[in-house]
């Protein structure tokens, strides 16, 4: 299987930058998510890789093979690419039968008429939609049709698979669906996929690694965990964890490392103990980001806060606070029966907090708050 690697790759339209300087390499039969906003350069950057997009400058290489080079002029097609493209709409041939789509480009490479057969009956069987071969896209559900549409891109063996937000047409119970079946075809497979989404859920329940975008530069390329847990700045922190990290501007008072107060707006502090990047110094103003489910409510000798609004959702309840001034969002899971208005004490999960620079966003450092 291919290792793809792009090599300082760029894509100008006119006077907008789309992709800048992206270096990345796609290892052999990953789930890669190319993961971010509405315009920062995912798509782009996928239809580069497969050959439907020009890059302005750089090198993509698939299985040590030069594919692209603004230098040496190199461009091939994407036929010359081995490689795949599933289509957000599934784009399915709606005058031919589910058989007939899965074996619409296997006719046009001249298969025999018996292999093509045994090839179809291998995909719509490992995709469990053996029933329907004498259907048309238009007799099938949205599940069922992009099923169909994977089958057909399947079927002439391609080493990487494209999908470009292949999910976002189906509602969200068909979404957990297919999420299911897209890991289990990865794993059968054994191809490589390159995934584009806007949806971070998406990317962390299917992907072994994340390529996270903004404003088409490359902010973190790490497993989905690791991105969670050890986010390089705030944008990587926020995009990334629903519902959002808490992000608390603090200044930092006296300490001896590993040890620092952390003073928030309202005065109140935080011993915060270092566990990992640099010690903080003296007066520095930060951010200090902690994850909802890290948030703790009715401990004793806690922070008082009050409880603006609570959003049940049967497993578990988000719950908005009000700490003297300060927002914070909770996760609480099974039921409560904490009422608006109410005051609570507030806690914190001992470790997994991480400090940003307040201007850069950089991440600096992670640890433990003690309260």
């Amino acid at each position: 299987m291919p290792e793809i690697v792009l090599r300082h790759v760029t894509k100008k339209f006119q006077k907008s930058v789309a992709v800048e300087d992206l270096n990345l390499t796609i290892d052999n039969r990953g789930f890669i998510t190319l993961l971010g906003p509405s315009g920062c350069g995912k798509t782009t950057t996928l239809r580069m890789i497969a050959g439907l997009e020009s890059p302005t400058a750089g090198e993509i290489s698939i299985g040590g093979r030069l594919v692209f080079s603004s230098e040496q002029g190199i461009d091939l097609p994407p036929d010359q690419r081995d490689v795949g493209f599933l289509f957000q709409n599934y784009a399915l041939w709606p005058h031919m039968t589910v058989y007939q789509n899965i074996t619409f480009g296997l006719e046009n490479m001249k298969w025999d008429k018996v292999r093509m057969k045994e090839r179809a009956d291998e995909l719509m069987t490992m995709l469990r939609i053996a029933d329907y071969g004498a259907r048309y896209p238009a007799e099938l559900s949205g599940g069922q049709q992009q099923r169909v549409a994977i089958a057909r891109t399947l079927a002439t063996g391609p080493k990487t698979l494209f999908m470009d937000e292949p999910l976002s047409n189906l509602d969200a119970k068909l979404r957990m669906e297919m999420r299911t079946e897209l890991k289990r075809l990865h794993r059968e497979t054994d191809s490589t996929f390159v995934y584009v989404t806007h949806d971070q859920l998406e990317a962390m329940t299917l992907s072994t690694k994340i390529c996270l975008l903004r404003e088409g530069k490359l902010q973190q390329y790490a497993p989905p965990l690791e991105v969670y847990n050890y986010p390089v700045n705030v944008f990587a922190a926020d995009f990334i964890g629903s519902p959002n990290i808490n992000l608390l501007p603090v200044t930092v008072g006296a300490g001896t490392e590993p040890m620092v107060q952390l003073v928030l707006a309202s005065g109140q502090t935080l011993p915060f103990r270092l566990t990992r990047g640099v010690m903080p110094l003296a007066g520095q103003t930060l951010r200090l980001g902690i994850r909802p489910e890290n948030v703790l409510l009715a401990v004793p000798n806690g922070l008082p806060a009050q409880i603006v609004a609570t959003l049940p959702s049967g497993m578990e309840t988000v719950v908005r606070l009000d700490m003297e001034g300060t927002p914070l969002t909770a996760v609480v899971f099974g039921t409560i029966d904490f009422a608006v208005g109410q005051t609570v004490q507030v806690g914190f999960k001992t470790d997994g907090h991480i400090l940003f620079m307040a201007e850069s966003g950089d991440c600096i450092a992670g640890g433990e708050v003690k309260v």
